[in-house]
């Protein structure tokens, strides 16, 4: 009652709420539709490697078409030789290894520049670089060292995407946001690979190009929607002084169990919302790594990256390979893997609300997808249903953890004392988590070239290691959370409004 008291006259007339409402949707709509975009332009590379390098015996030769290697003559130099692998295995890691370098320093320009104007010019530069990679299909350009530039400089311009979106969903949404919402908003990242796959598959056996180009035109077309309807913070909207209290409460409340673990404390004492405003200042670099989970989430997102992200690269060209299927074929059947993701990132959102542990769910998703992965790569290619059931059920494990990290862990951060709710702040914090995380994504397909050749077996050990590794950097934390459900700490499901 009290608070209803309290409630500012701008939010009380029903005119104004209303439009604020919508403003916010309109916000997380737009968010969802920018890291599509991002995700969209990143999955053409593994759409297009089955056609850069084929099986030349199974394809007809043009009758006026004069050469002189009959094994080769239907590749795109310079992959049409035996080291085809380890060159699209550079191709990756010179995207990955920047993008990872990049997202560090990201997050740090995130937080000092106007998100509108950070993420407007990503976008645009992004699509710029990706259009360069399909214009070498025109221009007749055989040079490594090209792609490899244009992927790098790609892989830089894409990190302006992550700590931008959540800085910017984290300025307008106050606390009772619950990780289903989050699970649907991340969905993002399936959703961006699915249609990136689906786009590129359309062009890739006719004119492989095109499979970068119609996807750089898009990201570079959100840039521009960007930059003239994206509304970076509700502030803009009615103004810190007419905000309601508990708007200002971080982005997601954790559980009395993950505030122990967190914050090292039994429970977190609630502030004035005046004092809220005076923690607006960015944090360091420093001050965001040694808040408690942070290094044992980045180190398990690390490995959790390394075998989400060689899905991503490699498995068109593994279902090419195993099932001999071609390549616009590979690229749609590769989509389901993102499919699973959605439902297992929505999954793993509903899990860790109901129990309160963010941690024991992503443990248990990584624990049960190492012996998903092993049984796909025995069975999985056996028939087209046995292919379906097993990529969405490896999906969902795999990209379930992987969602729950770069989301509700994000958010839980938020109630640290170190930050006070600063959305800004969250930016840092979200470059390193995920900026570790990158590393993972760019060692994974760089080791899937290098093992690839001596047999996919091995790739999928190497696959199986990483899950197991990623859980055990979970298990103190799993811990903490199991002694607390036993009876030592109290209970609670859920968040802890506070």
């Amino acid at each position: 009652m009290e608070q209803e008291l309290n409630h500012p006259p701008s939010l009380k007339n029903p005119f104004i709420s209303c439009l604020f409402c919508r403003y916010r949707g309109f916000t997380l709509f737009l968010t969802f539709l920018f890291y599509t975009a991002y995700h969209l332009s990143r999955k053409p590379i593994s759409i297009v490697k089955s056609e850069l390098h084929r099986n030349c015996s199974t394809v007809i030769r043009p009758a006026d078409l004069n050469i002189t290697d009959n094994a080769t003559w239907c590749d795109w130099a310079p992959f049409d030789q035996d080291n085809y692998k380890t060159l699209f295995g550079v191709l990756d890691n010179c995207f990955l290894v920047a993008y990872a370098i990049g997202m560090f320093f990201s997050g740090i320009f995130g937080e000092r520049l106007p998100l509108r104007y950070y993420l407007s010019a990503g976008m645009l530069l992004s699509g710029l670089f990706t259009c360069l990679f399909g214009f070498g299909y025109y221009w007749n350009i055989h040079s490594i060292w090209y792609y490899g530039f244009v992927q790098a400089m790609n892989g830089l311009m894409q990190t302006t995407g992550w700590p931008a979106v959540v800085a910017c969903v984290g300025n307008w949404f106050g606390k009772g946001k619950r990780g289903f919402i989050m699970g649907v908003w991340n969905s993002h990242t399936s959703v961006g690979n699915i249609l990136g796959s689906l786009i590129a598959g359309v062009f890739v056996s006719s004119a492989w190009g095109m499979s970068f180009i119609v996807p750089g035109i898009i990201i570079a077309s959100t840039g521009i929607l960007c930059f003239f309807f994206l509304v970076e913070s509700k502030c803009f909207f009615i103004g810190s002084k007419h905000m309601n209290p508990g708007e200002k409460e971080p982005l997601l409340h954790s559980s009395s169990s993950s505030e122990r673990i967190f914050s090292g404390s039994s429970a977190i004492s609630s502030e004035p919302a005046e004092a809220a405003e005076d923690h607006t200042e960015a944090i360091s670099f420093c001050g965001a790594l040694s808040i408690p989970g942070v290094v044992e989430f980045s180190l398990c997102l690390l490995f959790a990256k390394l075998v989400s992200y060689t899905f991503l690269y490699w498995l068109p060209l593994y279902i090419s390979n195993v099932a001999h299927f071609e390549a616009k074929e590979a690229g749609d059947m590769s989509t389901l893997f993102d499919v699973g993701g959605i439902m297992g990132g929505i999954m793993a959102g509903l899990v860790s609300d109901y129990t309160g542990g963010r941690a024991t769910t992503c443990g248990v998703m990584l624990l049960a997808a190492a012996p998903m992965l092993f049984l796909y790569n025995y069975i999985g290619q056996r028939s087209i249903g046995t292919t379906i059931g097993m990529l969405l059920l490896c999906g969902g494990l795999v990209n379930g953890p992987y969602a729950l990290i770069t989301t509700a862990v994000s958010a839980d951060l938020g109630t640290h004392e170190s930050l006070r709710g600063n959305a800004r702040a969250l930016s840092t914090v979200t470059a390193i988590i995920d900026g570790t995380g990158s590393i993972g994504a760019a060692l994974g397909p760089l080791l899937a070239g290098l093992i690839s050749p001596s047999g996919w077996n091995n790739v999928f050990y190497m696959l199986i290691s990483a899950d197991v590794l990623a859980c055990l950097f979970l298990s103190r934390l799993v811990y903490k959370e199991v002694k607390g459900w036993c009876g030592r700490a109290p209970r609670q499901r859920g968040f802890k409004e506070i």
